[in-house]
């Protein structure tokens, strides 16, 4: 009986080894991933609850007649409950009051590392979220001269937590 050697076909146990080393490198690398995805998609989720609390703040400030120096509300939506929250004084016309603020890239921006002055802070936790983040809500008020307007500058921040802390920060102005 005489044996014939064909050429064989197919991949050599080298080469299958290789494959299958670069395959794992590359589900290791995308494994890792996952956990920033969660963690970058957890802190969106931070910065959007922050803008809209910041934008319910907005509103309910300039729900208020232009007269009002303080305003309260029953529901604790804008203003604990209990709590009086100030919209300025118009015996200081065109001075920051309230908040801290500070000029970032020509932009107004609350200073959360001054401390919080009293009726112009409060501290927001979502009754509907189960992981009960802690939102620090400030603000400051200027008003124009002869009670013309005023412009209100809202900052809301996530507080305690890992990673930056960003600010959100909406500005707006009113007149008459």
């Amino acid at each position: 009986m005489r044996l014939s050697f064909q050429k064989q076909r197919g991949f050599t146990l080298i080469e299958m080894l290789v494959a299958t080393l670069i395959m794992l490198i590359g589900l290791v690398a995308a494994a890792q991933l996952v956990p920033f995805a969660i963690q970058l998609n957890t802190a969106n989720r931070y910065d959007s609850t922050a803008l809209v609390i910041a934008q319910r703040q907005m509103e309910g400030m300039l729900n208020q007649p232009l007269s009002a120096t303080a305003f309260t509300d029953p529901q604790g939506l804008v203003c604990p409950v209990g709590s009086t929250c100030n919209l300025g004084n118009p015996a200081t016309p065109n001075q920051v009051v309230g908040s801290p603020v500070v000029m970032v890239n020509g932009r107004p921006m609350i200073d959360f590392s001054a401390g919080r002055v009293a009726n112009y802070n409060f501290s927001f936790t979502d009754p509907n979220d189960p992981s009960g983040v802690a939102y620090d809500v400030r603000w400051a008020v200027i008003t124009f001269t002869n009670g013309a307007g005023k412009r209100f500058i809202v900052g809301v921040r996530r507080q305690g937590g890992n990673g930056p802390l960003q600010a959100v920060t909406l500005d707006t102005m009113v007149e008459k």
